[in-house]
């Protein structure tokens, strides 16, 4: 296994891949978001405001990376608007953001989006979500979605979000469509259950050959760190979902996101922090989410600071067109104590 630096500047805290995205083409062109902050080391998170919202840019399959804080973006105070034309969302330079509250820089309740057409270099946006946050089911909630979305037609996108009330402990995962280029968002099912009192927040959704969605969400339990992730699918194009099973066994120290990527040879992989052990593991199904092997240990050296906190993970990957894969994660080694970017570039069939 090769593992890369994507972004590392002293005196700041750079983390959570998982909550603004990554982007591929190819299988040799890669972008990848994240939060940048002042570090301090303290208990829970070593950033300090203001956050700032960077991208990463690598073009050679995620051996070197340019890093750089776009204009137009997250964490701008612009008001939303709506999009002046449809997208084509099959535009080979194509990017969607997805914004909404509840983590490190949004503060958008009723949801945005944000667009690229050259590959992250300049974006246009906060774009309305239309009337989705209208809908009986999503009235009084608020947006705390990531970026996670497939890509139907040219004016076709599904996309994956989750919201909740007063509570933070009410947040659960949907999904939503637009048929019209992202002129209006459509409300088209809730993936859990609105009534389990477990949390469920961060999906990452990938569509099988066959058709079938497989969603990887990260799940809660009230009132404590135990946490898991667990696999959901769908064979109706997201009208009705189905619980698989465990992607991993439940843990404590808040658990971790998982970042999934359909390989070509028709596994899915899954990669995610375990900060029991303070490691990145990736598992892998051979039959759609269904079921998962074992875990093949990516990364083990994190340097926990004086506090002991194990803050990392928060993954995406994708697949490189020579089948190796790439890992994004925040991460801290004794060389850099501080709150970094790294990436992890190795062989699934090694």
């Amino acid at each position: 296994m090769k593992h890369v630096v994507v972004y590392s500047e002293p005196g700041k805290f750079a983390g959570w891949p998982a909550n603004n995205g990554l982007w591929s083409w190819e299988g040799k062109e890669a972008l990848v978001g994240f939060t940048v902050g002042g570090y301090e080391e303290k208990k829970g998170h070593n950033i300090n405001e203001p956050y700032h919202s960077f991208l990463a840019k690598s073009t050679d399959g995620g051996e070197t990376w340019r890093a750089y804080e776009p204009e137009h973006f997250v964490g701008s105070d612009a008001s939303s608007r709506p999009l002046e034309a449809p997208l084509d969302f099959t535009d080979p330079g194509l990017a969607l953001r997805f914004a909404g509250v509840g983590y490190h820089g949004g503060k958008r309740p009723e949801g945005a989006f944000f667009v690229s057409l050259d590959r992250g270099e300049t974006w246009r946006g906060p774009h309305t979500l239309g009337l989705l946050t209208r809908h009986p089911d999503l009235r009084g909630k608020e947006i705390t979605c990531r970026t996670d979305y497939v890509v139907y037609g040219p004016s076709d996108l599904l996309v994956m979000m989750s919201a909740r009330g007063d509570d933070s402990r009410t947040n659960k995962v949907f999904c939503a469509r637009t048929d019209d280029g992202g002129m209006s968002f459509r409300f088209l099912a809730w993936v859990t259950d609105p009534g389990e009192s477990d949390r469920a927040i961060m999906p990452s959704t990938v569509r099988c050959e066959s058709g079938n969605l497989v969603s990887a969400i990260r799940r809660i339990a009230p009132d404590s760190n135990t946490c898991w992730i667990e696999a959901y699918s769908s064979v109706d194009h997201g009208r009705w979902w189905t619980r698989q099973g465990r992607i991993n066994e439940p843990a404590g120290w808040s658990g971790n996101p998982p970042g999934i990527v359909k390989l070509r040879d028709g596994r899915i992989c899954c990669v995610f922090g375990d900060r029991e052990h303070a490691r990145i593991i990736a598992k892998y199904s051979r039959d759609n989410g269904r079921t998962w092997g074992e875990e093949t240990v990516l990364r083990d050296d994190y340097q926990r600071d004086s506090f002991g906190d194990p803050d990392l993970g928060y993954p995406r990957v994708f697949e490189r067109a020579d089948g190796l894969l790439v890992a994004t994660y925040y991460w801290a080694t004794k060389e850099r104590p501080h709150h970094h970017i790294a990436g992890t570039i190795w062989d699934p069939h090694g």
